[in-house]
């Protein structure tokens, strides 16, 4: 449009001029010819030599006035030139314009093809059910997780007769005896290297799943348990109390690369509909484990002075059982087909975890997840770290494992026994009473196992940190009032079963599983192990801190946990997303929408193109061009 005002005004401006030029020299002509005649020979003469005077200027003028037309007509021509030349760079210019068009177009309608595909895919793993064989395979698998649960609880029932145990050793070894507190101190210790080893295998985690594989390393790690439990069993025989520490450091090994395999593992084999319900079969499998600690623990089965060691030496009985219930399981599709690049393994084992030949889907939605983390190959902890795009759900992970243990938690699992006395209970109530904990955990995760997928990992866990935070209030209440009150002790015990209700409800599960759902393939296995790390260390923060807190705080102990519990409430509303029915690609998606929301806008206002279409003037490209 702009082009074509130019062109019409310097035409326009040329033809006045052209105009003025022509009436110019007709005046001058007409001049001329009026003074043609003259009345005398002298005059003539005179008026001769004026006319040729005058002719010669007037002359002149029109030479000059015909060299400026000659110029402008040049520049004219110089300048329709250049138009005629921009006018067909904007007719290819508007050709590219519409070629982008109609392939934008195109990659619309390709993209839209691609999400109904995806949806449509969806919907069919969304209808996968729980086969024979999968349910097998969870069975064998979560036998590790029993493991954690078992030593975890293990040694709180016989935390007097292992105080014996070490003074009685101290003595025959030095001949004096030892005071209590220095007892107290050991067995904490003997509390809290299990954690120590844990971190040591949680942190190893992702080097063993990318070595031998998630099942590989499931197997290995049950030699590992077999040995940390024969030592444990064989503390009498030796007589040595480093023999229990050194039994529970390696027992903790174990647990640490169970926590970190285990979860991978069955969030990899898991159908995308009970992902979220069989990932809560992790925390039934720790809450049965500590049960069946609580209830052996109890005097009048394994809880004395000669049964101990025998309680702990079972934890050999879930390594051997594992050892033997998973070789004829399959290792993880994913970890063959992303990791290994081994499709035929992979497909055989979906086949046998499906129950069917109808393996596509699955196949598919691995082979989308692989295209979505092409970018981010398998990468180390520091790497992961360094990551911009995954520095998000890292965080997310990390808060989640200490919500989980900085919640108080384990202060009740190490010392519930302890705690009820405190409370006003008698010795032999007090382990009973912790025996209900361990029914509580139980009945409360074959509850919230049908709820994962329903309600939502996010929701879950909100109910249960907010339900935690009341009930740790009541706790500290309790406990200041029972000495004054004798029935507030009932009020205590029931405000520690609500905690562990609804740390059951939330906490108790999601944290192990949401870690393995907020990364792709690639970097899962370095992300479990910091997440593992991070719970092991916190762990061991707690067994070790609750004794010297509970003697600087006194009755309020828990006052330190309620704070916390109100910033992991506060950080889940605001921070941690629903995973829900979500592909592992559709998480991905998501965090990296997320951390580059402002370089997508950024890019749009750079990038923007607005293409306007006068339809008053159009350009006439074939009239310049011809």
């Amino acid at each position: 449009m702009l082009v074509s005002s130019y062109m019409v005004d310097g035409l326009r401006s040329l033809q006045h001029q052209v105009t003025d030029m022509s009436a110019n020299l007709t005046t001058r002509l007409d001049e001329l010819q009026s003074r043609g005649v003259s009345p005398s020979p002298a005059a003539y003469y005179g008026t001769e030599h004026r006319g040729h005077m005058e002719t010669s200027v007037a002359l002149s003028e029109i030479r000059t006035q015909l060299h400026e037309l000659t110029r402008s007509l040049e520049s004219c021509q110089s300048e329709v030139t250049e138009v005629k030349r921009d006018m067909v760079a904007i007719k290819n210019e508007l050709d590219t314009v519409q070629q982008v068009k109609e392939e934008i177009e195109e990659l619309r309608e390709y993209v839209d093809r691609l999400e109904l595909q995806s949806h449509r895919r969806k919907l069919r793993l969304l209808e996968q059910g729980l086969t024979f064989f999968l349910s097998y395979t969870i069975l064998a698998s979560m036998l590790g997780m029993l493991q954690f649960g078992y030593n975890t609880g293990v040694i709180n029932a016989p935390e007097g007769n292992i105080e014996k145990f070490i003074k009685d050793v101290f003595e025959d070894r030095y001949k004096e005896n030892m005071d209590h507190a220095q007892a107290e101190l050991l067995y904490s210790f003997a509390v809290s290297i299990f954690a120590i080893g844990g971190m040591l295998g949680g942190f190893s985690g992702g080097i063993i799943a990318n070595r031998f594989g998630r099942k590989g390393g499931l197997l290995l790690n049950s030699f590992v348990g077999i040995g940390g439990a024969c030592l444990m069993g064989l503390t009498k025989y030796f007589n040595s109390y480093e023999v229990l520490f050194i039994g529970r450091f390696i027992i903790g090994v174990n647990c640490g690369l169970n926590t970190s395999l285990v979860p991978m593992y069955i969030s990899e084999i898991a159908p995308l509909n009970l992902r979220g319900g069989l990932g809560t079969v992790n925390q039934l499998a720790v809450t049965t484990g500590l049960l069946i600690s609580q209830i052996l623990g109890i005097e009048q089965i394994l809880g004395t002075d000669e049964g101990w060691p025998l309680l702990l030496g079972l934890a050999i009985c879930p390594a051997i059982l594992q050892l033997i219930l998973l070789p004829v399981c399959p290792e993880s599709p994913r970890y063959l087909l992303i990791t290994k690049q081994w499709e035929e393994e992979a497909r055989k084992a979906l086949r046998r975890l499906r129950a069917t030949n109808q393996i596509e889907e699955d196949i598919e939605e691995m082979r989308a997840e692989e295209r979505a983390q092409q970018s981010e190959a398998t990468i180390s902890m520091m790497e992961l770290v360094c990551s911009p795009t995954l520095r998000q759900p890292l965080i997310i992970s990390v808060v989640m494992q200490l919500s989980q243990q900085l919640s108080g938690i384990n202060a009740v699992f190490y010392y519930s026994t302890s705690l009820f006395i405190t409370a006003g209970l008698a010795e032999n109530v007090a382990k009973f009473v912790t025996i209900g904990i361990g029914v509580i955990m139980v009945n409360m995760t074959l509850v919230t196992m049908p709820l994962m997928d329903k309600t939502g990992r996010r929701t879950l866990h909100l109910y249960g940190l907010g339900g935690m935070f009341i009930f740790s209030i009541f706790i500290t209440i309790s406990l200041l009032i029972t000495e004054m009150i004798d029935w507030m002790s009932y009020l205590a015990v029931v405000s520690i079963l609500g905690f562990v209700v609804f740390f059951a409800v939330g906490p108790g599960s999601i944290p192990w599983m949401i870690t393995a759902e907020l990364f792709s393939q690639g970097p899962r296995p370095a992300a479990m192990s910091i997440a593992v790390l991070i719970n092991w260390v916190a762990n061991f923060a707690v067994g070790i801190g609750f004794q010297p807190l509970k003697t600087a705080l006194d009755n309020y102990t828990f006052l330190p946990f309620s704070v916390l519990l109100a910033i992991f409430w506060i950080f889940t509303y605001k921070k941690v997303p629903e995973t829900k029915n979500k592909t592992f690609e559709e998480i991905l998606a998501l965090f990296r929408q997320n951390g580059s929301l402002v370089e997508i806008e950024a890019s749009k206002t750079t990038s923007t193109i607005t293409l306007v279409k006068p339809e008053d003037t159009p350009l006439d490209t074939d009239k310049y061009a011809s």
